[in-house]
């Protein structure tokens, strides 16, 4: 009850914003703030990882296009011709795949978005795991290079694989029904129905992550970030808590991309591009590594205004410029500042109160 209701205000705004829309004849915001919810969903993920188990990852980028090329790969690349192999049949006798007719006549076969997604997130899951287990031996720099030579591969993969389509992307991704008259798409009749999809699957990832740093696993996690050492001398199990954090932040990443490419249509290579990487850590690092309801918040607003054009062609300049700048004056985020008259007084706050 007490997290319901800690989460009540943002319940309440996310009805008024869309009632105001509505009101004033600017649904079309919708969009923007749908798509805001899903990259939020990726950086409350992230903040943990950052913020809680103390690992900085400059490669989420490349997990988010995992879910998204993966999911988009599986529902549009037509398996009829590859009817009679028997892995194929087996999948189609199970029900696993969805015929169909396209705009010009032509019959396909094509896997249903729930198993894409399921193998998406599977995928997400093996890859970080494989690639955590030897990089989160590694601290600072070390690290972060690691993780980002990570977002390099993924982003290379992706732009020179003709199964992803290569510098095109994949388009024509279809809709994604969770349940009869509930679809994700990019369809206008849908665009208030797909806003609270959107938020409510953010929401029910900040429940599960606020209950998670709550929880034993938190107080480890945050003693993890205090000192490595003092945590593995206190008997905590620092190897297993930080790669099944990194795992679990690279699920949130992979469910974001598969359900933004769905609501997208299609996915490009510039999802997996390591300027992505540096945004999402900009994002974290503004609203406080150890603050979900500050990543979220900041990570929504900087997003939106993002994918409004309020910043042009400068976009990755001024998220270059917001990490530098918190870097040096708000290293515990933006909402650690408490402002007096005339003076900007920096508190070190831990965690989200």
């Amino acid at each position: 009850m007490k997290r319901l209701l800690s989460i009540a205000p943002l319940l309440v705004a996310i009805i008024a914003i869309q009632l105001l829309c509505a009101a004033t004849g600017t649904l079309y915001y919708l969009t923007q703030m749908t798509m805001s919810a899903y990259y939020a969903l990726l950086i409350i993920g992230l903040c943990v990882l950052m913020g809680y188990a103390g690992q900085i990852s400059l490669g989420h980028g490349g997990f988010f296009a995992i879910g998204g090329y993966i999911s988009a790969a599986l529902t549009t690349h037509n398996l009829e011709p590859l009817q009679e192999n028997v892995l194929v049949a087996a999948l189609n006798s199970l029900g696993l795949l969805h015929a169909g007719v396209d705009l010009y006549g032509g019959t396909f076969l094509v896997v249903t978005p729930w198993v894409a997604c399921i193998v998406a997130i599977l995928a997400a899951v093996l890859i970080s795991y494989l690639i955590g287990v030897p990089v989160l031996k590694l601290k600072g720099h070390y690290l972060a290079m690691a993780t980002l030579g990570f977002g390099i591969i993924i982003y290379r993969v992706v732009l020179a694989s003709e199964y992803f389509g290569e510098a095109d992307g994949i388009s024509g991704v279809p809709g994604f029904t969770l349940v009869p008259g509930l679809t994700v798409s990019g369809d206008f009749s849908g665009r208030i129905q797909n806003y609270y999809i959107a938020w409510g699957l953010l929401i029910i990832g900040l429940i599960l992550l606020l209950n998670l740093i709550d929880s034993r696993v938190g107080r480890a996690l945050r003693a993890i970030h205090g000192s490595s050492e003092a945590a593995d001398a206190m008997g905590v199990n620092t190897a297993r808590f930080k790669i099944q954090t990194f795992v679990l932040s690279a699920v949130f990443a992979a469910i974001a991309g598969v359900f933004l490419t769905h609501y997208n249509g299609g996915i490009g290579p510039s999802e997996a591009s390591v300027m992505k990487s540096v945004r999402y850590v900009a994002l974290v690092a503004v609203g406080g590594m150890a603050h979900l309801w500050g990543a979220l918040t900041m990570g929504v607003l900087l997003n939106f205004l993002s994918l409004r054009g309020v910043f042009g062609s400068y976009d990755d300049a001024v998220f270059g410029l917001i990490l530098i700048l918190i870097m040096l004056f708000a290293p515990n985020g933006i909402l650690s500042l408490r402002w007096r008259p005339g003076l900007a007084k920096q508190v070190d706050e831990k965690g989200d109160g």
